[in-house]
């Protein structure tokens, strides 16, 4: 490791005087190699709860032996989800045959919509799913997920109604380690290894990616303050998996506060960037780049990956990228964009679809006037645009065509996805549309755009800060005239 920066030591220093932490790190500002520092420190036991099996691995080969290195459902998996993995290793079905095993035979009727069986079947398992994410400790009305199209209080109610004792019975399958009719999932054990109270056995814990972590995981770890000392890391301005159920459980944390602000993934330049967008999010960091590093921000003829802010932005980049003949890969979202192209040929054929955002939809037509006249239906219309513009065939076509990443000449990625990665040079998707006008004007005359909000900003500085040498910023180059004064809230 390089020597440690002031911060880095400050960290060291706090962590062997026994505190809580928690530690804000900024975007390659060597958070592992930190807590690596941190665990060298001591001869104590401990403990660190990894984001994904993959960063776990890294950090094992990093830490000292005297530090386990596991995610949070390997650690439950070990403790209680052993006992199901018969139920673990069943075939995927589709959720209308556990529905049908449950007893989901016929369709209701709510209002002016016909809910059919696939409907509420994949209703009642994403119920159980968001159960699980929860720290809740009975499964309650208020995880039924709101269905696109029953926006009514009353409709909800009686959907909910007719969910819960089929949620309540798949839970009560899932608890069978040999048989069952609902396919088991890993975040079934986890979930169940919560309820149990557990204690992890260490002198001190570190929590990787806190800002993402889900209230089951977060009420596990605070429960452990009685015997550990805690330390959470994480960036609160990549909080974005907000509509998953995570939430970033760092600002409220009883414990020291510290920051990692200097980044050795990028220079001034690219630092300067993602300040623009930390200011924005309010978030408690600002960032120093690190003075040798070469970059640059302007316009890229040939980046190394473009980024863009939805799974329906990132194929149209593909099919644009394609028509140009190059080869491109695209992380992840394959199988969620070619069902959605399933589902719209269906409409287009005059075909009922069972995909769980269009099963009220009757036609294609339908689809195209929510999209265009409904506020709900803002968020459908660049997939109705992209549907309409290539037709479903070729939306397929093209997902056949994607290449593996290291044959490429392009990655394709939602900035989602892209977290925890970095390229080159990158280059900001078209997809990131600016705030809309207000009704106020300035002294010129110009319309006054709306704030930039918390969950855009903190999105545009993930996307900001993947690049190491070059950044385009494309679709968010809109921020350079932005009268980013009236946005900082």
């Amino acid at each position: 490791m390089h020597t440690p920066t002031d911060e880095q030591a400050h960290a060291a220093d706090t962590f062997r005087a026994g505190h809580h932490l928690v530690l804000q790190a900024g975007a390659g500002t060597g958070k592992t190699s930190t807590l690596g520092l941190l665990a060298s420190s001591t001869r104590r036991r401990g403990r660190y709860l990894a984001f994904n099996k993959d960063i776990a691995r890294d950090a094992a080969t990093r830490f000292p032996r005297t530090v386990l290195c596991k995610t949070a459902h390997a650690t439950a998996y070990a403790a209680l989800g052993h006992r199901y993995t018969n139920r673990l290793n069943s075939p995927r079905q589709p959720a209308w045959k556990t529905g049908q095993a449950l007893g989901i035979t016929r369709p209701l009727r709510i209002g002016d919509h016909e809910i059919g069986p696939r409907a509420l079947s994949h209703t009642v398992l994403r119920t159980v799913t968001r159960y699980c994410y929860s720290a809740d400790s009975t499964l309650a009305h208020h995880h039924v997920p709101r269905m696109r199209g029953l926006d009514a209080a009353d409709d909800h109610a009686q959907l909910v109604g007719q969910v819960m004792p089929f949620a309540l019975k798949a839970w009560a399958d899932l608890h069978n380690p040999e048989r069952g009719v609902v396919r088991f999932e890993h975040d079934h054990y986890l979930k169940m290894w919560a309820l149990t109270g557990p204690r992890l056995e260490a002198d001190f814990l570190f929590l990787d990616e806190a800002q993402d972590t889900n209230p089951v995981l977060e009420e596990v770890f605070a429960a452990q303050r009685g015997h550990a000392q805690l330390v959470m890391v994480g960036d609160s301005a990549q909080a974005i998996y907000g509509w998953r159920g995570a939430r970033d459980v760092m600002s409220g944390f009883d414990a020291t506060p510290l920051t990692l602000t200097r980044s050795f993934r990028f220079g001034p330049l690219i630092a300067d960037e993602a300040n623009r967008w930390l200011t924005l999010a309010d978030a408690p960091i600002r960032l120093t780049g690190t003075e040798a590093n070469a970059t640059d921000v302007g316009v890229l003829n040939r980046p190394d990956a473009v980024l863009c802010r939805t799974n329906i932005g990132a194929m149209a980049e593909v099919m644009r990228l394609l028509g140009a003949g190059h080869r491109v890969a695209l992380t992840r979202g394959r199988q969620q964009l070619a069902a959605l192209a399933l589902a719209a040929r269906d409409l287009k054929d005059g075909r009922r679809t069972s995909h769980p955002e269009l099963v009220l939809f009757t036609s294609w037509g339908e689809l195209q006037d929510y999209a265009a006249y409904d506020p709900a239906g803002r968020d459908v219309q660049p997939f109705v645009d992209l549907v309409d513009t290539h037709g479903p065939d070729a939306i397929l076509a093209a997902v056949d065509q994607l290449t593996d990443e290291e044959h490429a000449d392009v990655t394709v990625s939602t900035a989602h996805t892209a977290k925890g990665r970095e390229w080159p040079t990158v280059q900001i998707g078209n997809d990131f549309p600016p705030p809309k006008d207000t009704d106020q004007h300035d002294a010129q005359g110009r319309p006054i755009p709306e704030p930039v909000s918390d969950t855009d900003a903190r999105l545009a500085y993930v996307a900001v800060t993947r690049a190491r040498r070059q950044l385009d910023l494309g679709g968010l180059s809109w921020i350079n005239t932005h009268p980013t004064t009236c946005s900082v809230v």
